[in-house]
């Protein structure tokens, strides 16, 4: 399987990494407009949170390239594949409700529209598939779930054997002590014995 991935990444991340580089070389101002419908809505957002943070149209754009060329990059790689799939997956949900709103778009444009927004949609299922995808290694929650059912496991065999110990510690010290109460007992006919026979004698 592992080919397959390789060339299914490698496939995936070409779109991203391709328009990321043209848009990096030329952004366009269709592209900047159209991006407008989504950018003028978080920018008090990003004025809010930093008023250093870029809020051109034009800026974002770019940055957004910058990403998709970094994260298909990665993707296409095979370092860091989830992330990076996670970051293409959420660059391309802005991208698509900008770039292709068929429900808005003219009648003889929305067939279009409708295409290139299902196609995104598309890849936006490759990119989520690739987030999760493990390569057959156990997930972290898999590894999390055992790993407590195995600190469980091994703290219930501490009790038993704690319990166990202290079992066999209780059965040994009752041994102990019937042994020694023989002895004494033993020793204490002994010595009534030997006492008696003392007497008899001239």
């Amino acid at each position: 399987m592992k080919p397959v991935r390789t060339a299914a990444r490698a496939m995936l991340a070409s779109i991203f990494v391709i328009s990321g580089v043209r848009v990096l070389i030329k952004p366009g101002e269709d592209r900047v407009e159209a991006a407008r419908r989504v950018t003028d809505r978080i920018t008090p957002l990003l004025e809010k949170t930093d008023p250093r943070l870029p809020t051109d149209p034009a800026t974002l754009v770019r940055l957004k390239a910058g990403a998709d060329v970094l994260a298909g990059l990665a993707l296409a790689s095979g370092r860091l594949t989830r992330p990076a799939a996670a970051v293409l997956a959420a660059g391309l949900v802005p991208t698509t409700l900008a770039g292709h709103p068929f429900w808005a778009a003219p009648a003889d444009r929305r067939a279009d529209q409708q295409i290139h927004f299902l196609k995104n949609l598309g890849l936006l299922g490759g990119l989520l598939l690739a987030a999760v995808d493990t390569e057959g290694e156990p997930g972290l929650r898999y590894r999390t779930t055992h790993a407590v059912d195995r600190g469980q496991r091994t703290l219930s065999h501490a009790v038993d054997r704690s319990q166990r110990s202290v079992s066999h510690a209780v059965d040994r010290s009752r041994r102990d002590v019937r042994r020694a109460v023989r002895t004494a007992r033993r020793e204490a006919r002994i010595a009534a014995f030997s006492a008696a026979a003392a007497r008899r004698l001239p």
